[in-house]
């Protein structure tokens, strides 16, 4: 029984990620992205502690992301209650996580076809 998840051919999929960067489907990204179903960009984001309302609003701009997937690099650490309570207002529930659990977490709720989208640090 298969049971790889079947993601339209259209559809932005992280192949992997480390240090340095990121592989979404088949392209290479330096440093920090934004990772949509229908497109990838870079994020000029360093640090969690860079993460402001202002520099996630490409995500609450593009409009229909309920799902906000935020990778801290290794390990988790909370995300300020400014950009929490900015994200909510615009109805997306974000959630922290190490970058390669955002990783998995995004392809998995692609996969269901839910409205996600990661904002990703690179693993240092």
């Amino acid at each position: 029984m298969d049971v790889t998840p079947l993601i339209p051919a259209d559809r932005q999929v992280i192949d992997s990620y480390g240090a340095a960067g990121f592989h979404v489907s088949g392209v290479a990204y330096d440093g920090a992205i934004l990772v949509f179903p229908d497109g990838t960009e870079p994020w000029p984001v360093d640090a969690v502690a860079a993460i402001t309302a202002a520099s996630l609003a490409p995500v609450i701009a593009r409009g229909g992301v309920q799902i906000l997937l935020l990778g801290c690099g290794r390990r988790m650490q909370p995300v300020a209650p400014t950009v929490r309570q900015a994200l909510r207002q615009a109805g997306i529930v974000v959630d922290a996580m190490d970058t390669g659990a955002a990783c998995r977490t995004y392809n998995i709720l692609l996969a269901e076809e839910r409205r996600v989208a990661a904002a990703l640090l690179p693993a240092r």
